[in-house]
């Protein structure tokens, strides 16, 4: 697309060098028909006669509009006349809009009226709004939703960050509930989904192109089947909104996070021989945990810490050091960080709290900028430290934790890290990697997935957060790594605070947690509603093979069962398959008579095991079924552990033959499913006794990210 850059940029000088806040409508005008964004015919009047004159030239009927910069709310001005259908009524309709401004805001500077052509609405046209606006976590972000009065009411709107291909512009258009109404209901024609399309991609690229117009509202946008028009055009301008945010390139946060997650060597600030002291926890941790670099325990005290040579500084340790774990109060810090600097630690792990979460951010910019000033990167502060299994590293004061494996965890909090902990070690789910990162003054979400991508010892990536210090790096990191790496996300707090001091309907709909669930999803990463679907989405996706398609099939020895799992479907988004005739006859030869094929497939609860197998193989064997839900009831025919062993079997039997597909179970029955529900999760199978809702959770999980990053989505 080809832009008249130019033009705006004198537009956007001239509104800077005024120190206005918003552009005029008709320079707002200049701004439309340089990027190609149609409105309607229009013109300024700065005279009763000069706007009855207009009006004749672009046609009855018209709208009259208020033009200063000192009211940015026309309508709540009294500044909007529509219809207006002669000249003698435009005549009137100009006085009434420039006393209805004067008595609104008497000091108001008013520039002259707006005369514009007024366009059909109803029938086929539907109003819709496109806007952009500067989100203080993502930076620039681009929405879409229906426009007019329903924006404020239904607020179905989906965003995205920007830039945006023509893929993801387009595929805003059916990202919203109401998608439907844009394709024709009650006789209408379709919109052009495409024209409507190609208007956010030039409005996303506007924006990107000119960071310092901080929100942009076209609307409404009366879109219709041959074309789409932006009736009103509002631009807020911010030269704040355009600065750059300072990061740190990639290479230098893999050498960083690289050095703190495999360390040579690890000195401990506040080492101690006192059971129930931090320090003390800490030395053993790094000491029984079976770490094979070298610790040094610092103590001002000198003399040994666990049999180990305690050095007064961190100046005096003989050796290189990595890592610096901070166990003293947080006044300390400052001091014994610049001596870290001078070592030339990489990186310092701040476990004390008393800083920003308290109050005390003063204290926590001089840390950080001494952190700064010599190249350290900070974890914390506030934390509980971090371990890194690979390494044998147990860098904290918490218990250790042995169990290796190939999910990484975060959070922002201890007590959720705690309780990834405990999970953890309950469900034997190994694990490469658990960080906590507190306050995150400096080392956050981005610097972990920037490592974790490049760890061979980590499949997939879980994080608890509170917030994102820089959601665009994040969502930027976030979509590279997980198109390799599955990333699932738990991000707490939904509530739309900040939303009431926007300038504008895209402003205000941007304080939702709508904003955080779209760029999730636009970067590839699965979103988990709680702590425990976090937990289960770690341990059990990464069993899961990547699905070839979404026909899912549900195979349960119960009809109640099946109804559950189902609904369960339909929740977690999931398509259950329309069974073909060929398919539905194939499955009968297996059921008795009073089962039901179809989907689900029930094959009733008096069934033996053979029954289970034969059904389990054809789903696995049809290449048109892409993955299986398995509903198992308890009954002496086929017990808990021969129905664990035989689905066992039969997947591997399969897996064996390179046909692998994604199969979960549901176990209902005596405490005996226990135990089936351990052995199937040990043999590959992701299973769950008394639920019929989290197998299929599991599922539609893996499928999101088959979807948002994988292979069913995109490339």
């Amino acid at each position: 697309m080809t832009y008249d850059k130019a033009t705006v940029q004198a537009v956007l000088d001239r509104a800077l060098a005024d120190g206005r806040t918003s552009l005029s409508a008709p320079e707002a005008k200049l701004v439309a028909d340089a990027y190609g964004i149609p409105t309607p015919g229009e013109g300024l009047a700065t005279s009763a006669d000069g706007a009855a004159g207009l009006a004749a030239g672009i046609g009855f009927p018209v709208v009259l509009k208020i033009v200063s910069p000192d009211i940015l709310h026309k309508t709540e001005a009294g500044g909007v006349v529509v219809g207006v259908d002669s000249e003698d009524a435009v005549r009137r309709a100009y006085q009434q809009i420039v006393d209805n401004a004067k008595a609104y805001k008497p000091d108001a500077d008013i520039v002259g009226v707006q005369v514009q052509q007024m366009l059909a609405t109803g029938g086929d046209v539907q109003e819709v709004i496109v806007g952009a606006v500067t989100d203080p976590t993502f930076g620039k972000v681009v929405a879409f939703g229906l426009g007019g009065v329903l924006v404020e009411v239904l607020k179905d709107v989906t965003f995205r960050l920007a830039p945006l291909t023509d893929g993801e512009a387009r595929a805003m258009v059916d990202g919203i509930e109401a998608h439907e109404m844009l394709e024709g209901v009650r006789g209408a024609r379709p919109v052009d989904k495409e024209i409507v399309g190609n208007l956010i991609k030039r409005l996303s690229d506007l924006v990107t192109d000119f960071p310092q117009f901080a929100e942009v509202d076209l609307n409404p946008v009366l879109a219709g089947p041959d074309g789409a028009t932006a009736v009103d055009f509002r631009i807020i301008v911010d030269a704040e909104a355009g600065k750059p945010v300072e990061r740190y390139s990639s290479e230098q946060i893999l050498t960083a996070m690289t050095r703190i997650m495999r360390p040579s060597a690890v000195a401990v600030i506040g080492a101690s021989n006192e059971d129930g002291k931090i320090g003390n926890s800490v030395m053993k941790n790094l000491v029984n945990g079976g770490y094979a670099g070298d610790i040094y325990p610092v103590n001002p005290k000198g003399g040994e810490v666990l049999g180990r040579k305690a050095f007064p500084s961190i100046l005096d340790v003989p050796g290189d050091v990595d890592v610096a774990v901070f166990a003293v109060p947080a006044k300390f810090v400052g001091a014994a960080l610049e001596q870290c600097g001078e070592k030339g630690v990489a990186g310092a792990i701040l476990i004390p709290s008393g800083f920003a979460e308290t109050g005390e951010q003063e204290l926590q910019d001089e840390v950080v900028a001494i952190a700064r000033k010599h190249n350290v990167r900070i974890l914390g502060p506030n934390i509980y430290g971090y371990y890194y299994l690979p390494e044998k590293l147990c860098a904290t004061f918490c218990t250790p934790y042995d169990v290796q494996g190939s999910v990484a965890l975060s959070s922002q909090s201890g007590g959720i890290g705690m309780a990834i902990l405990g999970f953890s070690r309950s469900s034997r789910m190994g694990v490469s990697a658990i960080v906590g990162v507190g306050n995150k003054a400096d080392i956050d979400e981005d610097d972990l997935l920037t490592f974790f991508e490049s760890d061979d010892n980590t499949n997939l990536i879980a994080m608890h957060l509170e917030d994102l210090k820089d959601g665009r790096a994040f969502a930027e990191t976030a979509a590279r790594v997980s198109r390799r790496k599955p990333v699932v996300v738990l991000k707490a707090g939904r509530t739309a605070l900040g939303a009431r001091a926007a300038s504008s309907h895209t402003g205000a709909l941007a304080g939702d947690d709508k904003v955080y669930d779209d760029i999730l999803k636009q970067s590839g990463v699965v979103r988990a509603p709680g702590l425990n679907e976090m937990l289960q989405y770690a341990r059990g996706i990464p069993l899961l093979p990547t699905p070839k398609g979404e026909n899912v099939v549900i195979i349960t020895g119960a009809g109640g069962s099946g109804v559950l799992l189902s609904d369960a479907c339909v929740d977690a988004g999931l398509t259950l398959m329309d069974i073909p005739d060929d398919l539905d006859a194939a499955f009968r030869k297996f059921i008795p008579p009073f089962g039901a094929a179809g989907n689900p497939v029930d094959i009733t609860g008096g069934e033996p095991p053979s029954t289970y197998r034969n059904t389990i193989a054809l789903g696995l064997s049809d290449e048109r079924i892409h993955a299986l839900i398995l509903g198992y009831w308890h009954t002496i025919v086929t017990p808990p552990m021969v129905f664990a062993k035989l689905v066992a079997e039969v997947v591997e039997e399969f897996r064996a033959k390179g046909i692998d597909k994604p199969v979960v179970a549901s176990l209902s029955g005596d405490v005996e499913v226990e135990e089936a529900a351990r052995y199937l999760f040990d043999h590959g199978v992701v299973a769950y006794p008394y639920t019929t809702e989290t197998p299929v959770q599991v599922l539609g999980a893996k499928y999101r990210w088959a979807r948002n990053a994988g292979p069913l989505g995109r490339s």
